[in-house]
């Protein structure tokens, strides 16, 4: 997930530069997004292998 949001980063830093500023704002947008969900699941994970899943190995 987060190799799509730096790939659509560079697409819309791409498309803003060459002047298509409506494909470049959906990209950062969507960027935006999936970089979210990705730090999102990345800080839940985080979370249960400090608590959880150590638990579950003792």
């Amino acid at each position: 997930m987060l190799k799509w949001a730096f790939i659509l980063a560079i697409v819309a830093l791409i498309a803003g530069a060459l002047g298509f500023t409506g494909i470049a704002g959906a990209a950062a947008g969507i960027a935006k997004i999936l970089f979210f969900l990705f730090l999102l699941g990345f800080i839940i994970f985080a979370v249960l292998g400090v608590t959880v899943f150590k638990s579950v190995t003792k």
